[in-house]
């Protein structure tokens, strides 16, 4: 049943473990809107052959259905309404949590083309290279306009927003190669951003296709030196003119205006992009955006650093005086 329903839908492979629960709710959701549809189109038929109008039943009052009746029909579009809300809620809130050993993968999209960063450091454009049968986060973010990641045979798709960081999980069934979309307009060669998920077994992981090599955290330590980013932060939980890295991922993050945020990756890269967006009480608002000053590995390769010293210790210091003329101005060179 579910082979025939999908190919009269037209829809791609259910290649992950999350697509045909997808698509179950899906030909639920259409066949009761079709069922739906049919019943009121032969009640107003049935109801213009028996209650047309002539000269001698012009004033004719027509039925009323009993209060029972109607009861029923509104507590039952009701309840089917509320039905479909938690099924939906429940898979929602599955695709928004990813398992605890999902790998992590930093996508970076760009007019028009997407790039892929490993927490090896391995870095490839337009081939995402993942393991069968193991759960994969994407930690997205775009240098320009609004994309939107869409891989059909997933059934998975989010919005990749610039400045901002959004995620979201698969796990691929079985090896095969897929097909990456943008599904959002975001120009003139919107059609053209395209790419592939290449799902190969767990020992065939390596050998990206395009790969620049190196651990992306230790990337992060060297960007974190060139930009200027560790003439404010520190990496050994010394109290300095910003909030120290170490200890820093995962902490809650009060902040200036009131109430506090965790300090994960879609919090980090919004605070490189938007620095004044959120925050953190007890700091200077001095430090500048990095919106397009920082390229997508250098971008992904601070947020694992910071991640990498997650265990570190440190986290909310309060402000230490900063010493005459140590705000130096970050790096101004510009990324190709």
């Amino acid at each position: 049943m579910n082979e025939l329903f999908r190919t009269l839908l037209g829809l791609p492979e259910q290649a992950s473990t999350v697509a045909t629960q997808i698509d179950y709710l899906h030909y639920v959701v259409i066949t009761t809107a079709l069922l739906g549809a049919t019943g009121v189109a032969a009640a107003i038929i049935f109801c213009l052959y028996r209650f047309r109008g002539d000269a001698a039943t012009e004033n004719h009052r027509g039925p009323s259905a009993p209060f029972w009746l109607e009861l029923m029909a509104v507590g039952g579009l009701l309840g089917m309404f509320l039905a479909f809300w938690l099924v939906g809620f429940r898979q929602y809130m599955t695709l928004q949590t990813p398992p605890a050993d999902a790998i992590d993968i930093y996508v970076i999209g760009k007019q028009w083309m997407w790039s892929f960063a490993y927490p090896d450091g391995t870095v490839s454009n337009v081939e995402l290279r993942v393991p069968a049968g193991r759960p994969v986060r994407l930690l997205m973010t775009s240098r320009d306009v609004i994309h939107s990641f869409y891989v059909p045979a997933f059934r998975v798709k989010q919005d990749v927003v610039p400045g901002r960081m959004t995620s979201l999980w698969f796990e691929a069934r079985r090896p095969g190669t897929y097909d990456i979309l943008c599904a959002e307009y975001c120009g003139l060669s919107h059609s053209r951003m395209r790419g592939r998920v290449v799902v190969v077994p767990p020992s065939q992981l390596g050998d990206r296709e395009g790969e620049q090599s190196g651990d992306l955290a230790a990337t992060g330590q060297r960007v974190a030196a060139e930009r200027g980013c560790l003439r404010c932060h520190t990496v050994d939980g010394t109290p300095h003119i910003g909030p120290t890295f170490a200890g820093l991922w995962g902490s809650r993050v009060p902040l200036i205006s009131g109430g506090s945020v965790v300090a994960d990756g879609a919090y980090l890269t919004e605070s490189m992009m938007d620095p004044l967006a959120k925050l953190h009480a007890g700091f200077p608002p001095v430090m500048p955006s990095y919106f397009g000053r920082l390229s997508a590995v250098e971008t992904a390769a601070l947020v694992e650093l910071i991640r990498s010293l997650r265990d570190r210790g440190g986290g909310d210091e309060p402000l230490a005086p900063a010493p005459t003329g140590s705000l130096a101005t970050p790096t101004t060179e510009v990324p190709r």
